[in-house]
């Protein structure tokens, strides 16, 4: 049978309207931009001298002992996959540290953890009703393989220079290799959860105070902001608890026993966060229904006012009406004295009326 010649493809409209020109190519940002600091690490001591990711790698292979430590900024995705490249790092890991937004969760490559955490930061404010927001929440995506670990982080807080510096001034702990700074990201960002969680607590008192004392007006609203922010807080808390289990008792932990028994302080001071966070939450569901219940009481109050002023203003308004009719023969309408009667009738029940109610505190 012969062969049925086969027809050249056609362009869509759009490359026949652009002329089938290719598109203009991405221009591509250095590795180094997203780079914060990059360092080799040897038996505790850091090698002097300034190293790219690559360089860092291969020099700790070719000694064949230490490890490399690069922390990275929001990087992109074509910079992350230089990273990847290098260090052999899987194509998800990387997709999860370009886009953000992850839950605080801990997974497990081949040779490589994989530990993302949300960070949060506590935003200085007056008071309530003038914040639009209280806290502020990132990410730390930390990569931990043999003899390499990476830190991802994105947002603005949370900066990991000072962990740097401490575990440098630490030696024999930073001798313990990877895991050890995998053990202090995870405490400094718990570290911070304490501190968001004490600055919170004074803003819950604050608010306890003004809905419970006597004169205070306090908008619903105000109590929703602020419980709006313990629920972000919530989500970004209390999802570590389970890889923080795992990173501490789960079975075939590529952990060393030695960074176990530092993360069992790190859960701990989790779980007392946890607890807090329960505890505000707690409260500011109660001062809800409290600032609900003052609502209502202080409607039936105005209600109750209301009332006993139009019962007064009746009394006017009923006798006006009646000798407000065009009849002839009405009681005491050509009276010398009957405007004068009016009046006073009108004055004594006006105040009978105020006083009785503002003796059953109505007024």
């Amino acid at each position: 049978m012969p062969s049925v010649p086969s027809l050249p493809k056609r362009g869509s409209d759009k490359d026949q309207r652009n002329g089938d020109k290719d598109p203009a190519p991405r221009i591509r940002i250095p590795t180094a931009r997203a780079i914060v600091d990059c360092g080799v690490y040897v038996d505790g001591t850091r090698l002097p001298g300034k190293y790219t990711h690559q360089a860092a790698m291969a020099e700790v292979r070719e000694q064949g002992r230490g490890f490399v430590w690069v922390g990275l900024l929001a990087p992109d995705e074509g910079q992350m996959e230089s990273v990847a490249e290098t260090f052999g790092l899987h194509e998800l890991m990387v997709e999860d540290a370009v886009h953000a937004h992850q839950r605080p969760k801990l997974e497990r490559y081949d040779d490589v953890l994989f530990l993302v955490l949300r960070t949060v930061n506590y935003v200085p404010h007056e008071s309530v009703a003038t914040a639009s927001e209280i806290v502020e929440t990132g990410e730390i995506m930390v990569f931990v393989g043999a003899d390499f670990v990476i830190t991802v982080r994105h947002g603005d807080h949370s900066p990991l220079a000072n962990v740097r510096h401490a575990l440098e001034a630490n030696q024999e702990r930073l001798a313990l290799g990877p895991y050890a700074v995998l053990h202090a990201v995870a405490d400094h960002v718990v570290d911070t959860y304490l501190e968001v969680t004490q600055a919170i607590e004074e803003d819950v008192d604050g608010m306890e105070e003004a809905v419970f004392s006597p004169r205070s007006s306090v908008a619903v609203e105000h109590i929703y902001l602020l419980k709006r922010e313990i629920v972000e807080l919530r989500k970004s808390v209390n999802p570590l608890s389970n890889p923080l289990l795992r990173l501490t008792r789960s079975p075939g932990n590529p952990v060393p026993k030695e960074i176990r028994r530092y993360f069992r302080d790190v859960l701990d001071h989790h779980t007392t966060v946890a607890e807090r966070i329960a505890e505000y939450d707690e409260v500011l569901s109660s001062l809800v229904d409290a600032a609900l219940a003052k609502i209502a009481v202080q409607q039936n109050t105005d209600m109750r006012k209301i009332s006993a002023w139009v019962a007064i203003a009746a009394v006017p308004t009923m006798i006006a009406g009646i000798y407000g009719m065009n009849f002839d023969n009405m009681p005491e309408l050509h009276w010398q004295y009957g405007y004068h009667g009016v009046v006073l009738v009108i004055a004594s029940v006006t105040v009978g009326l105020f006083v009785t109610f503002r003796r059953n505190h109505w007024l």
